[in-house]
């Protein structure tokens, strides 16, 4: 019987503006160095972006469907079995396909040159709403892989 005491996951706080939990997810995500009140400047401003590009509709929705849009559904994990190492293809638990598409926002937005922070982060969430863009290429690319190592399903346990 195991001693151990499992760790208990603390939800994270719904962000004091729009009392949204993916909200307050993306602010950590895109949080460096401690500096929070930096990171909501630009969370809070990518929204209001996003609320610019499509007039008449709910902001938080849009972003909702587009961090969805993101999420992968399966990934590819490395099995060594028999001296050899597979990479097997696992379905991908919900709180951890949050955490990969909240990544890739901050990765992809980061890596747009020439853009304030904001601007790059709604650009990402416009892409993505539209399924286009750096993150839904990311997403169809670990799709493939694992679709590609379909034949190696049986060593997952």
């Amino acid at each position: 019987m195991a001693r151990k005491i499992r760790k208990v996951k603390r939800p994270a706080l719904a962000d004091p503006k729009y009392g949204s939990d993916l909200v307050a997810n993306m602010i950590n995500y895109m949080m460096r160095d401690g500096k929070k009140s930096i990171a909501e400047k630009i969370v809070y401003g990518a929204i209001e972006e996003v609320g610019q590009r499509f007039e008449g509709e709910d902001a938080l929705e849009i972003v909702s469907q587009a961090v969805n849009n993101m999420k992968p559904r399966v990934e590819v994990k490395s099995r060594r079995v028999g001296g050899s190492t597979y990479q097997v293809p696992v379905e991908i638990k919900p709180n951890r396909q949050l955490a990969l598409a909240l990544r890739w926002l901050s990765t992809y937005a980061s890596g747009r040159r020439g853009v304030s922070m904001p601007k790059a982060v709604a650009l990402e969430i416009v892409d993505a709403y539209n399924n286009q863009g750096n993150i839904i290429k990311k997403r169809d690319d670990t799709h493939k892989m694992a679709q590609a190592n379909k034949a190696f399903a049986h060593y997952a346990w």
